[in-house]
């Protein structure tokens, strides 16, 4: 069968594959969705020929996944964004690397524990620009698989048995007992979660968190870092880790594995105090 008369066919999945086509068009979403935008940073990232990636690209933009925005007038030069269209993809995005890493990686066994690929994948993340934040200084970002507030739609059943997923309200209410530390260190606290905002604001007043909590329910966060998922109850979840920030968003250090949730809460205090200019100076 043709590439043509998939997409034609009256499927979903027929249809969506008669415009993705390939592996090499999902690596270029995933790298275009991760902040590598023009295209001698894709060849490089990808390893692939200009031609195949020039066709590509110029099919992603002719169904609306990319569009071109010039930065560069003489010689002609574009960044290549994701349209409304594109960011649809990246639920399945992170569908696809939570199915690589459990089943093709892994045993099959769900877990909201690190294994090897992730581990390696996250401590490469320092010196990258996280994409889509503002940041309007240094912080810390926590990412925790949920946390909920009496008498709301609670963790899914099973929840406990999961390894690594509890632990969150734990870690939560002991980085709200440590933000003024961190606050005279110069550095903010952010929680992040996959929950809808609903739910993470419901459980921030609950705590009575001093900080915010970000829902990246879209998957923006976990697709453009490739960060580490599970999936439990229908929803992707983090596992958990930690980012330290800078002011440019650009990650200076991690936390992955996270064992101790609130453990982990003083062993970042300390990565600021040795990484951040004026915890330094104090």
């Amino acid at each position: 069968m043709r590439r043509e008369d998939l997409a034609d066919a009256d499927c979903g999945i027929a249809q969506a594959f008669g415009v993705m086509g390939d592996w090499w068009t999902f690596l270029i979403v995933r790298d275009v969705a991760g902040g590598t935008t023009r295209f001698d940073g894709l060849q490089r990232e990808l390893r692939v020929s200009r031609r195949a990636l020039t066709e590509r690209l110029t099919s992603l933009v002719e169904h609306g996944v990319l569009e071109r925005r010039a930065y560069s007038a003489h010689p002609p030069r574009y960044d290549y964004l994701l349209t409304a269209k594109g960011e649809g993809l990246l639920p399945v995005l992170v569908a696809l690397q939570d199915w690589g890493s459990r089943h093709v990686a892994g045993d099959g066994t769900l877990t909201g524990a690190a294994g090897e690929a992730e581990v390696r994948r996250v401590h490469a993340l320092p010196g990258r620009r996280i994409p889509g934040i503002d940041l309007p200084g240094w912080t810390v970002l926590y990412f925790f698989p949920g946390a909920f507030a009496p008498g709301t739609q609670g963790h899914p059943p099973g929840w406990g048995d999961i390894p690594g997923a509890a632990g969150c309200t734990l870690e939560s209410l002991t980085y709200a007992r440590r933000a003024g530390e961190f606050a005279a260190a110069g550095v903010r606290i952010e929680g992040v979660s996959t929950q809808r905002p609903d739910q993470l604001d419901a459980f921030a007043a609950h705590a009575r968190l001093p900080f915010p909590l970000r829902s990246d329910q879209d998957g923006r966060l976990a697709a453009g870092l490739r960060l580490p998922t599970f999936r439990a109850a229908g929803v992707d979840r983090f596992k958990r880790l930690t980012l330290l920030a800078d002011p440019g968003a650009v990650v200076r250090a991690v936390q992955f594995p996270v064992t101790d949730p609130a453990g982990s809460v003083d062993e970042m205090l300390a990565t600021v105090t040795r990484l951040h200019p004026q915890a330094r100076t104090r």
